[in-house]
């Protein structure tokens, strides 16, 4: 069981709903790269440390499978964790949920490269990250 989880709130608001009178599918990635932005916060290592290593993450890929439409005012939760680390990437999973009724609307995942700022290419990931971003096996979770 993955316990390295992380929960992001949100709520629908009228700037996230398009023309068909539901969130627009662009949403759930700014949704999804916040919620990605605040668990790295959360494990230490935000832009500034990122800046030091003179390395950040960039998208390779977004996959995005939409199941039920979220509406205004809904309350949701963006829950996503590291599933896997490559030497110069991960990949990032998440779920979509609506707290009322507790439906998944998205699940989704996101390659991100681990790139190095100045010379534009792919970097090893440092073992520090990856260890903040590992699942303990052997935690409970309640």
């Amino acid at each position: 069981m993955l316990t390295n989880i992380y929960h992001h709130r949100i709520e629908v608001v009228t700037g996230d709903i398009d023309v068909q009178g539901h969130v627009n599918n662009l949403v759930y990635l700014k949704w999804m790269q916040d919620a990605a932005v605040a668990h790295s916060l959360e494990k230490g290592w935000g832009h500034d440390e990122y800046g030091k290593l003179g390395c950040s993450w960039v998208v390779r890929a977004h996959q995005i499978e939409y199941r039920f439409p979220a509406f205004e005012n809904d309350q949701l939760e963006v829950v996503t964790w590291v599933d896997s680390f490559r030497r110069a990437s991960c990949v990032r999973k998440y779920e979509i949920l609506r707290k009322s009724d507790d439906k998944i609307l998205a699940i989704a995942q996101t390659n991100w490269a681990f790139v190095d700022l100045e010379k534009r290419m792919p970097a090893r990931v440092p073992q520090e990250v990856i260890e903040a971003f590992k699942s303990d096996p052997m935690a409970q979770t309640s």
